[in-house]
């Protein structure tokens, strides 16, 4: 019997496709920095869940380091959660598509300051959460993220990023869009393909300079230390999110 073919990528998008239906989850993402690195596909390949690849732009992929603060987190359409929704997060993420062309992100750590969502991201859903210390602080136009990791670890594992926001973007480019408009997120859940699409406007992007990074997440996450200076730095004052419900075919919520 032949395996089915995989389908080529979907176009990279810098707006979402439909939302349908009521939405999962919703949020909201605000102050996000975006630092990214340039690696070898064949590098991550292996940190991918079944079924995916290495999503890639004229041969390579990316790994990134994506500071922000969480807002109000809600379920099934009711108001966000002004104090558990609500708390800085730091995520170390790969791209990815799989065999139906669906471009997403994976993400191989989530470093929040809320135990609760750490605890239920982790046990409902296994999603790599993990409980840090840490802050968000801005001066003018600069912004200051600190992490450090409490538990399940590495213990101690840290990062302190700064930014100075600068202009407007006003025509991102294609590898902006690639690296920032992701529709969906690959994941494994009992070890079976999960795909969940998520929707919002149009990413709000300022060019950035970074001031000071100092981390090893990017290395507690099972990839490869940064060398050298990260190839794109980007920040977004924050977009509403919503998380549609997975599809149940192809490549959704496990069916029998």
């Amino acid at each position: 019997m032949s395996l089915p073919q995989e389908e080529l990528p979907e176009p990279v998008r810098a707006d979402p496709p439909p939302a349908a239906g009521r939405p999962l989850l919703t949020q909201s993402w605000l102050d996000l920095a975006f630092l990214h690195w340039a690696v070898d596909p064949d590098a991550v390949a292996r940190l991918l869940p079944a079924g995916t690849r290495p999503d890639t732009l004229d041969g390579v992929t990316y790994v990134g380091l994506v500071a922000f603060r969480m807002h109000r987190v809600g379920w099934f359409g009711l108001p966000g959660i002004p104090y558990l929704g609500s708390f800085p997060e730091t995520n170390v993420r790969l791209y990815s598509v799989d065999a139906h062309g669906r471009r997403g992100v994976v993400f191989r750590s989530l470093d929040a300051s809320r135990l609760i969502p750490v605890v239920v991201g982790r046990a409902a859903f296994r999603i790599p959460y993990v409980w840090s210390r840490m802050e968000v602080r801005r001066e003018d136009d600069t912004i200051t993220y600190t992490s450090r990791r409490r538990w399940p670890g590495p213990r101690g594992a840290h990062s302190r990023i700064a930014v100075r926001v600068g202009d407007p973007v006003g025509e991102p480019s294609e590898l902006e869009h690639f690296l920032t408009a992701r529709w969906g997120m690959h994941t494994a859940f009992f070890d079976r393909p999960l795909y969940l699409p998520n929707a919002h406007p149009r990413w709000p992007l300022h060019r950035a300079e970074l001031l000071d990074c100092d981390e090893d997440l990017v290395a507690a996450a099972g990839l490869p230390a940064p060398v050298g200076e990260p190839v794109s730095v980007l920040y977004s004052p924050g977009v509403p999110v919503r998380f549609g419900r997975p599809p149940r075919k192809p490549g959704g919520i496990p069916t029998p």
